[in-house]
């Protein structure tokens, strides 16, 4: 190690704590660290702590300066008046709240009123909704609670020693349902909407603001406010105008850095804030590499030979469709959807349709994400497409064609940690890094593309309408 300045930015994902060192002058990445989380759409907090420290272990932080983290959005973190969780933390993907969505809805005067006034229409993965579920199913859970908070929220706030201001970003606090990207402030009215009553809420930061100093990993580090993790990944990938990122982890994300907030009545689009200022309009899936993870599973092949089967298949798949709602749907909302095989024939009953199914399925649904954007006048230049689901030879084929657009390939890196890392930088030096863009490959929109591209989105809206 050199005696480089050196800042940390920390991913708590929905799988795993990760943990990235970086040179403060370079953005070069000097170290890392992992622990995964257990599997679960509910979790004890102190998992996400404990993961937080093993991941450390080693002597990770060493010279390091400040740290910042980004976490998975939306989960719901009730804490009693002596800081202790009443309840396990709700995660994003716990659907059982989709009937108080609804109910949420109605109450404020329909889908628009909440997409004019908010910029979010609420969904069961939305914080707003997992308070009202909590307030109606675990009153007795519910009257001991009395401040709510995001697992990133929780984790910086256990990082600075439990102070007794909380604190968050306008990039998290936008996932919430009760904080406004249209006025920038919260809105208690619609939180004592959902919960029945005033909880406590953490204190939104500026973009670059100090927010304390970590006091719980040895030494004492200076702290950023933190964010979710897609307004991390938007910062830590570089993303310029025009760029939409694509993200193919367990869930996909469509979104892009946008100078102004969205109001997406159809609630396709998430008016979200970024993490530096701006606007962030997103849109999720909850079904991505699953997919492909299915499909492998269900042709009894690795996923290579997946890649292989589907690459070798014509576009459209001889007419065979797969709806890839393995595990109900979030965009478009429906919650008790399950997948579907549409399409099947005796000519078309080959492995290699099925394979090629299985990829046009799943980036169909997000190529309906990306049409959510452009109705909201998001420009789209090329797509750029990380997670681990990006790697697959055969996503990376496809998508140009079901996309239409160009599409470059991000190298694989922790991106939501790299974007923590940015806001540690920020925070320590007062000016936000410009650090190098990270590798990428670029894919040729192949031509013929967009008439193919239109063929194979037919068919899939056909079978999801």
């Amino acid at each position: 190690m050199t005696n480089a300045r050196l800042v940390a930015g920390v991913d708590s994902s929905t799988q795993a704590t990760k943990i990235v060192v970086v040179d403060l002058e370079t953005g070069e990445t000097r170290g890392e660290g992992r622990c995964a989380h257990p599997a679960g759409t509910e979790i004890n907090p102190g998992e996400w702590w404990s993961a937080l420290v093993k991941a450390a272990e080693g002597n990770l932080l060493d010279g390091v300066e400040a740290i910042s983290v980004a976490g998975q959005q939306h989960g719901m973190v009730l804490l009693d008046g002596d800081g202790e969780p009443v309840r396990d933390a709700l995660l994003w993907n716990d659907t059982r709240s989709a009937g108080a969505a609804t109910d949420l809805i109605d109450e404020l005067g329909g889908a628009e009123k909440w997409a004019t006034e908010v910029g979010t229409v609420p969904v069961a993965s939305i914080t707003a909704t997992k308070l009202r579920w909590t307030a109606r199913a675990e009153p007795e859970v519910a009257d001991r609670a009395r401040r709510v908070l995001l697992p990133h929220d929780w984790l910086t706030w256990r990082l600075a020693g439990r102070p007794a201001e909380a604190v968050t970003d306008r990039g998290e606090a936008s996932g919430t349902g009760y904080w406004s990207t249209v006025s920038g402030q919260y809105r208690p009215d619609l939180l004592r909407m959902a919960f029945g009553r005033d909880l406590e809420v953490p204190r939104v930061c500026e973009p670059g603001e100090r927010a304390g100093t970590a006091t719980e990993l040895g030494g004492a580090l200076l702290l950023a406010a933190g964010t979710g993790d897609n307004m991390g990944a938007a910062l830590g990938a570089g993303a310029e105008p025009g760029d939409v990122l694509v993200s193919i982890g367990t869930s996909g994300t469509v979104f892009a850095a946008h100078d102004r907030p969205s109001a997406d009545a159809s609630g396709v689009v998430a008016g979200f804030a970024d993490a530096a200022g701006g606007y962030l309009p997103l849109v999720a899936t909850l079904n991505a590499a699953r997919v492909l993870r299915a499909g492998a599973d269900l042709l009894g092949v690795e996923l290579a030979e997946l890649d292989r089967l589907a690459l070798s298949a014509e576009p459209g798949a001889g007419g065979l469709v797969l709806l890839p709602y393995l595990e109900g749907e979030r965009t478009p909302n429906r919650p008790d959807a399950r997948g579907a095989l549409a399409g099947l024939t005796g000519a078309n009953a080959t492995p290699a349709n099925l394979a090629r199914a299985v990829v046009e399925g799943m980036l169909c649904g997000l190529a309906d994400g990306l049409d959510g954007l452009v109705a909201q006048g998001v420009p789209v230049r090329r797509v750029l497409l990380l997670g681990g689901g990006s790697r697959s030879a055969a996503v990376q084929a496809l998508a140009p064609w079901v996309f239409g657009v160009p599409v470059t390939v991000l190298a694989p890196a922790e991106y939501v940690a790299l974007g923590a890392a940015r806001q540690a930088a920020w925070a320590l030096t007062g000016t936000a890094p410009s650090w190098p863009r990270p590798e990428e490959a670029s894919v040729a929109l192949p031509e013929g593309a967009v008439d193919s591209a239109a063929a194979v989105r037919a068919g899939y809206a056909a079978v999801r309408g």
